[in-house]
């Protein structure tokens, strides 16, 4: 009896041990097969747990053992979207875990052109594709109730680097945007462009134009100065980052160079072309950083009207507050392009 009763325990503690065994290799050993320190795999939004596991099978050693505790964790019917963080050497219990967190993006964007520029940027770093983020971002109801139009809803984006999860739908995160913008237009920042007889989103479209014409911070506030002159005195802007962008939408091209404005430039037909027409653009030519619109917003007190790129301070203008001073500068600015051989 004693002989029976002591195989029967031996067998249970080897079965025991077994069991110890396999749970040991499921929920404490490596299941990983990348050498990388750590890999993020995104999950489409209505994807299945066949899917899930098509997705991460590259990364994952053993896939019974993956599906041995996502089975006992529930995890094929409450599978989540989005993106996760699945490190070296993870267990399989640690993978089903992982799976289960979603790990915001730092979604980031600057120097952008126009609204299909920006689209192709966000849609490279959230779910949401060109496509659905552009009709959204134009979406009539959406700017008929916000005081936008297709032409300055650019304006809303202001350049930063945003948390947001990878699968945010394009509506969340144009109603993120629209949060951040209006954050953005303090009490503070609404008085100062009150006081210059301006909108914030005509802030913004004469920011992206002093953006476009320098990036020394230290110039900035006078160049908006100059525009802010030639306003106040009903003159036309005259300002060559119009006529490229206006240039640009023309040709349907924004990755062409454009160095240097031609005389025919000038007569482009586009309501951005600011020697066509007065007053601001309908809308910015680009994305102005926060420097921009505040050097808008504090401008320089001066009586420059003109400017003219420096050849003898590369980077910097020369400042004119007759046309006649602006010719000698402009001349001289025309002769050092013919010498360098800069044609377009």
């Amino acid at each position: 009896m004693n002989t029976k009763r002591n195989t029967i325990l031996k067998v249970g503690v080897a079965l025991l041990l077994l069991v110890v065994v396999v749970v040991f290799v499921k929920f404490f050993t490596s299941d990983t097969t990348f050498e990388k320190a750590e890999v993020y795999v995104q999950v489409p939004t209505g994807s299945t747990y066949q899917d899930v596991t098509k997705i991460i099978s590259p990364y994952v050693k053993n896939m019974s053992d993956f599906d041995f505790i996502a089975q006992r964790r529930s995890y094929p019917d409450h599978v989540k979207p989005g993106r996760f963080l699945l490190r070296k050497g993870m267990s399989a219990f640690q993978l089903v875990s992982a799976m289960r967190r979603n790990v915001p993006v730092s979604l980031a964007f600057n120097n952008q052109e126009r609204m299909e520029n920006l689209c192709e940027r966000l849609s490279s770093q959230i779910e949401p594709d060109t496509t659905k983020l552009l009709a959204t971002f134009r979406d009539s109801v959406f700017l008929q109730k916000n005081g936008f139009t297709r032409e300055n809803v650019f304006a809303m984006f202001l350049p930063n680097t945003y948390e947001v999860y990878w699968n945010i739908s394009a509506e969340k995160f144009r109603d993120k945007m629209l949060d951040e913008y209006n954050r953005f237009w303090s009490k503070e920042r609404i008085e100062k462009a009150s006081a210059l007889n301006l909108t914030p989103l005509e802030v913004i479209t004469l920011a992206s134009i002093v953006h476009k014409e320098t990036v020394k911070k230290s110039e900035r506030p006078i160049v908006a100065g100059v525009y802010l002159n030639r306003l106040a005195q009903g003159m036309p802007l005259q300002a060559d980052p119009t006529v490229i962008y206006a240039l640009k939408l023309r040709d349907n091209d924004f990755k062409q160079v454009i160095k240097r404005v031609l005389y025919n430039d000038l007569f482009i037909p586009s309501p951005f072309n600011t020697y066509q027409h007065t007053g601001l653009p309908p809308g910015p030519i680009a994305m102005p950083d926060v420097d921009a619109i505040d050097a808008v917003l504090s401008p320089s007190k001066h009586n420059y009207l003109y400017f003219c790129a420096s050849i003898e301070r590369f980077g910097y203008h020369e400042f004119a507050a007759t046309m006649a001073q602006h010719d000698l500068n402009r001349k001289k600015y025309v002769s050092w392009l013919n010498a360098q051989g800069t044609n377009r």
